[in-house]
């Protein structure tokens, strides 16, 4: 089984990375919408989105910022980190089907267990996306768990 690992603020070091990837679906964009009430047409409708700038579909760009969040959440630090901030510039659209990468990088160590993260994110021809920084709290106790199962989730209309 898929196991869940933090690191401690004591053992975090400037430069430690981790990375993710993500393909985007139709799935995910409907989820999203679902759960956000963002049904902005250029995420949802492809007629509409063909007359935009980006002529077609495009992922919610808190997607993006949902991702990195999990990243955070379950790999850099991981288990028992607390999101405290986050700078995001949205540099590229992310469309269905396009791989993301997300990657962490520990820029700074802060008083009181926070440490600055990197959060950068690339498409799959290797194009940054999005980049920002994250401002988190890291654990300071060790925590090792299986992975959670996702829920299953049906869509209705």
């Amino acid at each position: 089984m898929d196991m869940l690992n933090n690191r401690t603020y004591d053992e975090l070091a400037l430069g430690d990375k981790a990375q993710v990837t993500h393909r985007v679906t139709e799935r995910d964009l409907t989820l999203f919408a679902a759960v956000s009430g963002d049904v902005n047409p250029v995420h949802l409708d492809e007629a509409f989105a063909a007359t935009t700038p980006f002529k077609g579909r495009i992922a919610h760009g808190m997607f993006s910022g949902a991702l990195i969040s999990a990243a955070i959440a379950c790999e850099l630090p991981g288990p028992g980190s607390i999101y405290i901030g986050q700078e995001m510039s949205f540099l590229r659209p992310v469309r269905l089907d396009d791989e993301i990468r997300v990657e962490l990088e520990v820029l700074e160590k802060l008083a009181k267990n926070r440490v600055r993260i990197a959060t950068r994110v690339f498409n799959q021809d290797g194009k940054q996306v999005v980049d920002g920084v994250a401002t988190v709290m890291a654990p300071t106790e060790k925590t090792s768990m299986p992975r959670p199962s996702l829920p299953s989730v049906s869509i209705q209309d």
